[in-house]
């Protein structure tokens, strides 16, 4: 007997075998059980999600003589006919080559019989969006009004083609994608039926490059299986025979660009180049890659979205803290576009190059996310280079609105009041404010390491927290002060005032709480605060202080 491929030999048969499309199968099961059965459908979704698959056992399950809790029993003649293509009751049209008036008139001629043998005539009709208009008119009158026995069924992957009267005559079913999860576990169920030696690792990255398709997966499995048949299955063969690329090699690739090491990138390449790999894949792949790193630095409870180990998450996230959200969209949006060109592309090496170069040079491009990161950089720069101004005469007694690493915020606000014509504010002394020893030696302390501390806590904190400042607020207390609605709204979160006072626990060994609050129009940030000791210290005389 000649060989069946695996997606073939395990088409289920029965509803209860469908994985991934529950939503759909329950309906059409309680459909059969309550004799509330329609007279035309729309199967519409991706290729490869069990669209022809649910056709077919629903054609088996109206015409069942002895039907199993809403599924076709599999063992009567009528069943078997229909598996076997024997039925003249279950006619299957391909549209995309029958997609002629003509053919659509058989169809009109052949309704005017009823069955030979069970209860249902069904056509089955798969890539009806490529029937002619002409074809699509003269199937309009017998889709409406069909006669008692007859079912259609229309399949496509593309709805938005199929015509609105046609839509308005059937009940539609939307096919999602199945999950890589489900896909997974039916390729270990199978794997084990067939006696396949598999890594578990190599049917997730199967699963994952099937883009949710199971028929994909299954071919995928079969491709796999047959280049290194009679070996284990290993993760490594798979990445060999599909041109696929290793993650670690996304995370050497990425922090190359994060350096801006231009050459190192290159020369990356050359090597997966050199290795045969498919660039088209090693694109998508890096893609999947840049995202999954945006999930984990913007959302909350990121490891139940992203489909991966503890270890491989833990590495994920050292990648995503090297950088902000926005820089990593522009790395996604250019190499979505890149993945557009490839498609048609004879030199794709040289595309990848050329994208690889803007990722690391964003001063060669001249869109509005190349200037975000140039000026981030720049930020970066001025927070590790710019040392701290200290008023003269009161050298470590007196701190500002920026001590240590803070001083790039206060460069900042001074521009911004400058370039906003506020001159006669800023000649203005700064206001001078007196603390207790305790509250003015924490605030001096979380200031002086400010910048690094938001460089530590990495993610969406980084760039949300760039231009706050900290203020006193209490004993035991200290404010953070957003200048902007949004970063406002982030730095608020329970989670991420909790995440700060974690680290300035663990880090300085200080109980410190942490509030936030946003800064009004025009208010004035460079308030200077001093201990009462110092303020003694440096006037030399007696002196009473009030209280606020």
């Amino acid at each position: 007997m000649s060989y069946m491929a695996l997606y073939r030999k395990w088409r289920p048969a029965v509803f209860d075998d469908v994985k991934g499309q529950d939503h759909i199968v329950t309906t059409l099961k309680n459909q059969i059980l309550s004799q509330r059965i329609g007279h035309a459908y729309l199967f519409c979704g991706t290729r490869g999600t069990g669209k022809t698959t649910i056709a077919k056992i629903y054609a088996k399950a109206v015409n069942c003589e002895h039907p199993v809790n809403g599924s076709p029993c599999g063992e009567c003649r009528t069943c078997r006919n229909i598996s076997s293509g024997a039925s003249l009751n279950v006619v299957e049209i391909d549209a995309a080559s029958n997609n002629g008036v003509d053919n659509i008139r058989e169809i009109r001629e052949q309704v005017q019989y009823p069955p030979t043998e069970g209860r249902y005539r069904v056509y089955i009709i798969d890539e009806v969006h490529m029937l002619s208009t002409g074809a699509f008119n003269a199937l309009l009158k017998t889709l409406e009004e069909p006669p008692s026995y007859v079912i259609f069924i229309l399949a496509t992957t593309e709805v938005h083609r199929i015509p609105i009267t046609v839509l308005s005559r059937c009940q539609r079913y939307d096919f999602k994608r199945i999950s890589i999860q489900t896909i997974t576990d039916r390729l270990s169920e199978l794997s084990a039926a067939e006696q396949i030696d598999v890594e578990e690792k190599a049917l997730s990255y199967i699963a994952r490059a099937a883009d949710g398709s199971m028929r994909d997966a299954l071919s995928l499995l079969d491709q796999c299986v047959a280049f290194h048949y009679g070996e284990r299955l290993t993760y490594d063969h798979v990445l060999d025979v599909l041109g696929a690329v290793d993650t670690a090699v996304f995370s050497r690739m990425f922090r190359a660009v994060t350096d801006g090491q231009t050459t190192e990138c290159i020369r990356q390449l050359e090597d997966l180049v050199i290795q045969g790999r498919e660039l088209s894949q090693f694109v998508t792949d890096f893609i999947w890659y840049m995202r999954n790193l945006l999930l984990t630095q913007t959302a909350e409870h990121a490891e139940d979205i992203v489909d991966m180990s503890t270890e491989n998450l833990r590495l994920l996230k050292e990648d995503a803290d090297r950088t902000d959200g926005e820089t990593l969209m522009r790395y996604i949006r250019v190499f979505s576009e890149l993945s557009n060109q490839l498609r048609y592309a004879s030199q794709k090496r040289v595309l990848v190059e050329l994208a690889l170069i803007k990722l690391t040079k964003p001063q060669m491009e001249h869109t509005y996310d190349a200037v975000i990161e140039r000026l981030n950089k720049i930020e970066e720069t001025l927070e590790e280079g710019v040392p701290a101004r200290v008023p003269s005469g009161a050298e470590g007694a007196f701190f500002g609105p920026a001590g240590g690493e803070e001083n790039a915020a206060a460069m900042q606000n001074a521009a911004l009041n400058t370039a906003s014509g506020t001159y006669a504010q800023a000649a203005v002394p700064p206001r001078e404010v007196v603390l207790p020893k305790a509250q003015a030696e924490d605030l001096q302390l979380i200031r002086n390491d400010w910048a690094k501390i938001v460089r530590a806590l990495g993610g969406a904190v980084r760039p949300n927290f760039r231009d706050t400042i900290v203020e006193p607020g209490g004993d035991g207390c200290l404010t953070i002060a957003f200048s902007g609605v949004n970063s406002f709204e982030f730095g608020r979160r329970p989670t991420v005032l909790g995440q700060l006072e974690n680290y300035v626990k663990s880090t300085y060994g200080k109980d410190i709480y942490f509030k936030a609050r946003l800064l009004g129009s025009g208010e004035r940030t460079d308030t200077v605060y001093v201990s009462e000791e110092d303020l003694k210290e440096h006037i030399h005389m007696d002196i009473s202080i009030e209280e606020e």
